[in-house]
């Protein structure tokens, strides 16, 4: 117990030195925006120098797979096997971060330089990813340093286009699924649920975007000549998409909703309050599902939102009924939701209500996915997060956003856990995202406990076999 209490001073230290502010610095620094051929050498810069550095400072072998059977997309894994025998968990963190947006940040601000402001640090990365995966590293180091060995496994998989939607994460961990092979994922991304809140998600929710568009005429035609005798694109156009949701947000598609809300999830969420923080948004009581809570509605439920529409100029109206009219609509989703059918669900609904003219095309979609709350890493990995905070962490089934977890949780076969170091309002992919120093702070001490656990505590849930990691003992 004393060696773990050190541990977490040592961490406390670490903070307060001005290393971790440091090399954070240095990772920033590193433009790494993905889906930019001009930053191609940015991030292969990053995985395989950067970290590839880091990993061979702490004795692990390495292998960069740099734009992967040409998909753009470029992996690091970095592996250290101490005993078979072992304890093995799979950790995991991107290296690209979305587009800078230089001209829109605030007080002189460069997302590519970071910048203390009190608690917040600024720049581009510094909550997505790098702050995250870099406190994660840093728990192993620390640990290292003190202890000499991890006593478990290791195993670090990095991409490079988690911000496009991870192209070729599935066929790569398909490919290398011994090398991967584990009895546990745990990794950081996303935000907690609240910036105090130590918070375990178990996966993410899905997504599936669609357009609907009504191409009816080439140009406009006047409203007092025409009106009532034309058919106005825009006016069709909410009409189609009241049948799918309504004025309050309530979806009418059955085929569009998931079978059920577990009773495991649920209950977990029972005591999950969404909504408090300084800078959240007003909660409308009433918009969606008004017989789930706020917290069933956003990570237990499905909603449908429209994302952007537009029918001529608003800022420029005329006397004229105009002659076509687009929305772009995305599903996000959780899982007991049959996806496969939504598509032709869609089509078949406005065909019925009379909307043959509303064109229906397909965009991205990803899959959802969450292990059950239930699972004995849950209570497990729980329970040193407490011993080191103090607090009772947070568990949500999912998140409300998007992660590659299908590509753990289904491809890898691993019970899935995700311990984020961010706050919803760190204003990722926005202009003036930051990280919070108290929460990278309390990250690293919470990362240094369940390291430490890993390596010392004899009660974790092992899998029966590599085989199935479906059966616990």
């Amino acid at each position: 117990m004393e060696l773990r209490q050190e541990l977490l001073r040592n961490a406390e230290r670490f903070v307060n030195s001005g290393a971790l502010f440091t090399e954070l610095s240095q990772l920033v620094g590193v433009e790494t925006v993905s889906g930019s051929p001009a930053h191609r050498f940015a991030i292969d810069a990053y995985l395989d120098g950067n970290l590839r550095a880091r990993f061979d400072g702490m004795g692990f072998s390495v292998c960069a797979d740099l734009n992967w059977r040409g998909t753009g997309n470029s992996f690091l894994r970095a592996t250290r096997i101490e005993d078979p025998s072992y304890t093995t968990v799979l950790c995991y963190g991107h290296a690209d971060v979305v587009d800078g947006q230089a001209d829109q940040w605030a007080a002189g601000r460069d997302p590519f330089v970071l910048r203390a402001e009190g608690d917040r640090w600024y720049g581009r990365g510094a909550a997505d990813n790098k702050g995250q995966h870099l406190v994660n590293l840093t728990a192993l180091e620390l640990l290292l340093a003190q202890r000499g060995s991890l006593g478990f496994n290791v195993i670090f998989l990095f991409e490079s286009g988690e911000e496009i939607g991870s192209p070729q994460l599935h066929e790569y961990a398909a490919a290398h699924r011994q090398e991967l092979a584990a009895d546990v994922f745990i990794a950081s991304d996303g935000p907690r649920q609240a910036a105090t809140l130590p918070t375990i998600f178990l996966g993410a929710r899905g997504g599936a975007s669609f357009e609907l568009s009504v191409p009816l005429r080439s140009g406009g035609y006047h409203s007092g000549n025409w009106g009532g005798i034309l058919r106005n694109p825009a006016t069709t156009l909410a009409g189609a998409i009241s049948e799918l949701v309504d004025g309050h947000g309530r979806i009418r598609l059955p085929e569009l909703l998931p079978d059920e809300l577990p009773s495991s999830v649920r209950q977990v969420l029972r005591s999950v309050a969404v909504g408090q923080g300084a800078q959240d948004p007003d909660l409308d009581a009433k918009w969606a599902d008004p017989n789930l809570s706020a917290a069933e509605r956003l990570y237990g439920w499905n909603t449908l939102e429209v994302l952007a529409m537009n029918s001529a100029d608003v800022n420029v109206p005329v006397n004229a009924i105009p002659g076509q009219a687009r929305a772009v609509l995305q599903l996000r989703y959780v899982v007991g939701t049959d996806i496969q059918k939504m598509e032709s669900a869609i089509r078949k609904a406005l065909d019925h209500a009379g909307y043959h003219m509303v064109q229906l095309t397909m965009g991205q979609s990803f899959e959802a996915s969450r292990i059950e709350p239930d699972n004995p890493w849950v209570g497990w990995v729980s329970r040193s997060l407490q011993e080191s905070t103090g607090q009772q962490p947070v568990i949500l089934p999912n998140i409300g956003g998007s992660l590659p977890n299908a590509v753990f949780e289904s491809t890898l076969d691993l019970p899935t856990l995700w311990i984020p170091h961010s706050y919803p309002g760190c204003q990722q992919h926005g202009p003036n995202e930051h990280a919070l120093e108290s929460v990278l702070r309390e990250g690293l001490k919470m990362m240094c406990g369940l390291f430490h656990d890993l390596g010392t505590r004899q009660d974790m849930p092992r899998a029966a076999t590599l085989a199935s990691k479906k059966a616990w003992v």
